[in-house]
């Protein structure tokens, strides 16, 4: 809730704005809330809502506006804010907190804008304290003498703040923003002085000396114009000033709000009437809001506001000029040095006397600083800490280059330990004190983190700043810590920041100090608007965990069962909450051996449940489980749902692609979502665009609510990015399989640039493949799984002794299953060729003579071709003979003018050294002829192989034949071609018939 008086008199609650009524209620209103907390006679109220005399029933109308207030309070829920209107005979009481009235907090903001060692901190200050206006002082209200005076202080202290913030830009060096801040406001006041000697002196500042001249005359002749007066000594002194050549700098800030020394250029403020209510003088504490009707235009404050009654005062009635600073009086800092003191008078012989000087030339002894301990707010040394020496050595080295390190890392690593643990062993070094705050970002609801205004508050008090000082608006106690921590040598941890937001205002602002800043997010803002070095904190090594279970369960029980010990490591991921919640098991159970609980934690079932404590009681547990659980609670909507369905992944990683075919989003999306869960240490990106997960996490994100469509896409995504890397390896050749039934059209599938962009693919997703096809064949999807299994092939064929057979093995049995004797077909085709690579040549007969027949029965002419030549390459193994040659030559015939050059080539190449090898160079000859007038000199990926070969085979052909130079031609062309296509067989085999042709000669 919040009162408003700066502008329209209103009232704004959570539901919206109150409905206030007509202009009486709302001077009623407005005159309970010029002196809120203190009584007002009826009276009062009367003169306040009748510009003449009132009425008979005056009074009962103002009981009646009373009672009306009361009922809007009620439907405000003012009661739960503090807020209550009583009753007193023949008055009425507005009792609330300070900080609901606009006022307040208007003048809470100038006053700490005064006491800023930097501009930039007043200037933001000033303008927070400017934006709270909404338009002139008390609108809406009856233009009685009372509140119309009472708007016009209220403007005057406005009017004031406006040329302090002037001043601060100046000492910014920003005196275009100076001057056209002062220019609206002389044209509205053209009668003020000390605004258009301001705008003057920023104008010249700016550039602009002539404008500075005309502000001058224009203004003077006004003043006699409009008043029958001649400019003061301040407007004159400006005017002297630019005449004569200022410095275009700014001076050096005086200890004033706005920066210069009084009676400077600013000149005498204005004064105006005692008061709105007479001559009696404001009231203090309780009525400090009636301050803010000081005629003097400067603000009045009560203690609420952190200002105490020893700052002193003026004349009767008169508040002195800007109080002093309350930070230089706070205990245990120090106090302020010679010759800078804060306070100053406002009459002309307070510009003569120096800084801290009252106006009556007396010495002002500063106030003696008391001194309190320094603050000590760390926990414990953490129990049971181990190791770490890389990590704490390069957190010494953040904090030495930074001034801020961000120790990160996933839930469960530790990272609270080891900053207690660094921070305990370094506060030494910070003879300031250290402050420590635990913001719970993340804790088991969402609700559950704490505000840093709280901690900001806290961090204040353990300061030196008693209660009754804090400032309530959040900008204005930032300042306030900004300058306590200025000249101090403090250590600040914050603990468990969700967002850079909560980390930023907590942070110190001296030289000297340093903070810590623990997080599962990476908060990659507070990187780039602090500088934050990050300090990663990864799992432990299995050395590390064995050393932490043994620190917990006793060394000679670890070191009984070493092998056990450290299969627990790997079980617990090295992840110290899992290992802490493990030897907890351990101990509870000392008749247990670590072989027992591992063979327990083997079971992926029942893993995260031994992960866990106790949840009884009501608590929320802790263990992995619990932690996970409260990170994934924060992660951003697509985030969340991505990784549940992570634990679908068959693969052990993934990239954008392939999180997109989860999501069923675009690929953009998916990144984003990826970025998320690696700020939160859910995944990692071990290589570029490459996440993996850890399995302790991977078996809490199967935990999850699954999504039955989430698999399917993915493995839709494989089998037609799989058949866009075949198309771009292989742009010649003839699909191998066409898309399977039911496919969901991805919008994930990866464009290829070309060959060798498609062959890097399938060595990234080799894995992802293997377990693609298992993950399908489990699921029933046989159609998709022999796809995935042998569309790879253009990888199989330049890596066959890589162990591909249990993956086609599989596919084989896939196509069976399905009863589709082309898949089955290109199947065996392909294990029974890499099974002959591998020389199991009894194992590759099996499957090559039945690929042959099961292509013949689906009518695939160039299936049984493939099938036909792989099965003659398995014969020839121990000789060509009469059966691999009708073999081949059933391929040649099969696929003659079919237009699948590929295979085409394929069967020519075999052909044709089938029958360099019985003797018949002739015949190679003409068969290799064939081959080569399929496609002139293409290259692309195996037909620039297969003609490689051609080459090769015509020109040992030729050779034969005594064909020399031919031979020792279409040889060196043949090796140009293996060269660029990387084909080291066919380069040696040229080699060797080149030197056979200069040994002939």
């Amino acid at each position: 809730m919040e009162f408003r008086l700066l502008g329209t008199v209103s009232i704004a609650a959570e539901a919206g704005e109150l409905p206030l009524g007509p202009a009486k209620r709302r001077s009623v209103l407005a005159v309970l809330l010029l002196r809120a907390n203190a009584v007002v006679p009826v009276d009062r109220l009367i003169d306040a809502v009748w510009e003449e005399d009132p009425p008979a029933r005056a009074r009962t109308v103002v009981q009646g506006h009373v009672s009306r207030l009361r009922a809007l309070f009620e439907q405000g829920g003012a009661e739960d804010y503090g807020v209550e209107l009583a009753t007193h005979t023949q008055a009425y009481e507005l009792r609330m907190p300070d900080q609901l009235l606009d006022t307040y907090r208007f003048d809470e903001l100038v006053q700490l804008a005064g006491h800023q060692k930097h501009p930039a901190d007043a200037v933001m200050m000033l303008r927070e304290a400017l934006a709270l206006w909404r338009g002139p002082a008390l609108t809406g209200t009856v233009a009685s003498e009372q509140l119309l005076v009472a708007a016009q202080a209220l403007e005057e202290t406005r009017l004031d703040t406006v040329e302090q913030l002037a001043a601060a830009y100046g000492r910014l060096g920003e005196h275009v923003k100076a001057a056209a801040l002062l220019r609206a406001e002389s044209a509205a006041n053209p009668l003020r002085e000390s605004l258009a000697a301001a705008l003057m002196l920023s104008l010249y500042r700016a550039g602009h000396q002539s404008d500075a001249l005309d502000c001058y005359h224009r203004t003077r002749t006004m003043l006699a114009d409009e008043l029958g007066v001649d400019p003061g000594p301040a407007l004159r002194a400006a005017y002297e000033a630019v005449l004569r050549g200022l410095p275009h700098s700014t001076p050096a800030p005086g200890p004033g709000p706005a920066g210069l020394a009084p009676g400077g250029p600013g000149g005498p403020r204005p004064t105006g009437p005692t008061g709105p209510y007479g001559s009696e003088p404001p009231r203090a504490h309780h009525e400090g809001h009636a301050g803010h009707l000081d005629p003097s235009g400067h603000s009045r404050f009560s203690a609420h506001s952190g200002h105490l009654s020893e700052f002193g005062s003026g004349a009767a009635g008169h508040p002195s000029a800007h109080p002093s600073a309350p930070v230089a009086f706070l205990p245990g800092t120090p106090s302020p040095a010679p010759g800078h003191g804060h306070g100053h008078g406002h009459g002309s012989d307070a510009s003569t006397a120096p800084p801290g000087t009252p106006a009556d030339g007396a010495a002002r002894p500063a106030p003696a600083a008391l001194s309190l301990p320094a603050p000590d707010l760390l926990p414990r040394t953490p129990r049971g800490f181990l190791g770490r020496e890389r990590e704490l050595a390069a957190l010494d080295t953040a904090v030495d280059a930074a001034r801020v390190a961000l120790v990160t890392g996933p839930a469960g690593v530790g990272k609270t330990a080891f900053a207690l643990h660094w921070a305990h062993l370094r506060a030494d070094r910070y003879p300031d004190g250290v402050l420590y705050a635990d913001l719970r970002g993340f804790g088991p609801a969402d609700g559950d983190g704490v505000d840093a205004a709280d901690v900001l508050r806290e961090f204040l008090t353990a300061l030196g700043v008693p209660p009754r000082q804090l400032p309530e608006s959040a900008t204005a106690a930032e300042a306030l810590y900004r300058t306590l921590t200025e000249e101090r040598a403090l250590l600040v941890v914050l603990d468990n920041v969700r967002a850079t937001e909560s980390a930023r205002p907590l942070l110190p602002a001296g030289p000297r100090c340093a903070a810590v800043v623990t997080s599962r997010l990476r908060l990659g803002g507070l990187v780039v608007s602090e500088l934050a070095r990050p300090v990663p904190l990864g799992v432990l090594g299995l050395d590390e965990s064995a050393a932490l279970l043994a620190a917990a369960v006793g060394a000679d029980r670890i070191g009984a069962e070493p092998d056990a010990a450290r299969r627990l490591a790997e079980l617990c991921d090295g992840l110290p909450l899992a290992l802490r919640v493990t030897a907890a098991q351990l101990a509870a159970r000392p008749h247990w051996r670590l072989t027992d609980l591992a063979a327990e934690l083997a079971d992926e079932q029942r893993r995260l449940a031994l992960l866990s404590v106790d949840e009884s009681a009501g608590a929320d547990g802790q263990g992995v489980a619990a932690a996970l659980r409260v990170t994934v609670q924060g992660l951003p909507e697509e985030a969340a749902r991505l990784f549940a369905r992570i634990g679908d992944v068959p693969g052990p990683d993934l990239d954008r692609h392939a999180a997109a075919a989860l999501l069923d989003r675009t690929p953009a999306v998916a990144a984003e979502a990826l970025d998320r869960l690696c700020d939160a240490h859910l995944l990692t990106e071990y290589a570029p665009g490459r996440h993996t997960l850890h399995d302790l996490v991977r078996l809490y994100a199967r935990s999850l609510e699954a999504d039955a469509e989430a698999l399917p896409r993915l493995l839709d995504h494989y089998t037609l990015t799989a058949m866009a890397a075949t198309r771009a390896a292989e742009p010649d050749d003839q699909p191998c399989c066409t898309v399977p039934d039911g496919t969901r059209l991805s919008r994930t599938t990866v464009h290829f640039a070309g060959r060798d962009a498609a062959l890097l693919w399938y060595a990234a997703e080799r894995d992802n493949l293997a377990a693609a096809v298992t993950a399908a064949r489990a699921a029933g999807l046989h159609d998709r799984a022999w796809r995935l299994a042998v569309l790879p092939w253009p990888y199989i064929l330049w890596n066959s002794h890589d162990g591909w057979a249990p993956l086609l093995e599989d596919g084989v049995d896939s196509a069976a299953r399905l009863d589709d004797p082309d898949a089955e077909s290109r199947a065996r085709a392909l294990l029974g060729w890499v099974l002959t690579q591998e020389n199991r040549l009894p194992e590759a007969l099996v499957h090559l003579r039945l690929a042959p027949e099961l292509a013949a029965r689906a009518g695939e002419r160039s299936s049984e071709a493939t099938a036909l030549v792989n099965l003659a390459v398995a014969l020839d193994h121990d000789g060509v003979g009469e059966e691999s040659l009708a073999h081949t030559a059933r391929a040649a015939e099969l696929v003659r003018d079919s237009g699948d050059v590929m295979t085409e080539l394929l069967a020519l190449e075999h052909r044709s050294r089938q029958l360099l090898a019985v003797g018949d160079p002739a015949g190679a000859l003409a068969c290799a002829g064939r081959g080569l007038a399929l496609d002139g000199d293409t290259v692309n990926g195996l037909v620039g192989v297969r003609q490689s070969m051609l080459k090769a085979t015509a020109g040992s052909a030729l050779l034969e034949l005594g064909r020399t130079e031919e031979a020792e031609a279409t040889l060196v062309r043949a090796r140009e071609l293996a060269l660029s296509h990387g084909y080291q067989e066919s380069v040696r085999r040229v080699d060797a018939e080149l030197a056979r042709i200069r040994e002939g000669r």
